[in-house]
């Protein structure tokens, strides 16, 4: 989509995309902008290996922006699954049955989603710290934005995992979602004020 025509899906009263797409939209404008500071001519000091570690840094950047980018539309995807399986019938017991397999095969998938965008912006804040410590400092507040925006990505998709944790039946996915959740978060969270302390441009 163009811009506009993306804005417009987002305004919509349609049920997609919504807030796990717009969290992994997000996280993808984080992770280019950290690319794009990355790929500045000039570095920190001038330093060959400033250089040689912002190189390092871009190219574990690029493929997370990809892959947050794919998330958009993955986010989109897993939740109309969640509506299709929620609208099958239920006049019998198996009816039933099935459709509460297919709910909650859907909703695992529907965490799944904002998992990786969790990952995706986590991995994308530790590659934050390197462009902060060897980047222009000039484009200081592009680094900045970039890790609000990754931190509204992480805290986003968080959301979504919370809220659809509570609907698995299987305890111990749950159970192990949640605990990799908050270590995400809580890493991400270290990450992001590590970066903006270094910068000196306030809290995350």
């Amino acid at each position: 989509m163009v811009l506009e025509d993306l804005l417009d899906a987002f305004a919509s009263n349609a049920p997609v995309p919504g807030g796990g797409s717009a969290s992994a939209l997000a996280g993808a404008l984080g992770a280019s902008l950290l690319v794009m500071v990355a790929g500045l001519p000039k570095t920190r000091t001038g330093a060959p290996e400033e250089a040689a570690d912002l190189a390092e840094a871009s190219a574990r950047l690029r493929p997370l922006r990809d892959t947050l980018l794919s998330l958009v539309e993955e986010d989109s995807r897993a939740y109309t699954a969640v509506l299709d399986a929620r609208r099958l019938p239920k006049n019998s017991e198996a009816e039933q049955q099935a459709r509460y397999d297919a709910i909650d095969a859907a909703m695992q998938e529907a965490i799944r989603v904002p998992m990786d965008t969790m990952r995706g912006c986590q991995q994308a804040l530790r590659g934050a710290i390197v462009v902060a410590e060897s980047g222009n400092p000039n484009a200081a507040t592009d680094t900045g934005a970039a890790v609000h925006l990754l931190m509204a990505g992480v805290r986003g998709a968080g959301m979504n995992v919370d809220v659809n944790v509570k609907s698995v039946s299987d305890a111990g996915f749950a159970e192990r979602v949640t605990a990799e959740r908050n270590a995400l978060a809580q890493d991400a969270d270290a990450d992001a004020r590590r970066v903006l302390d270094h910068l000196g441009i306030g809290p995350a």
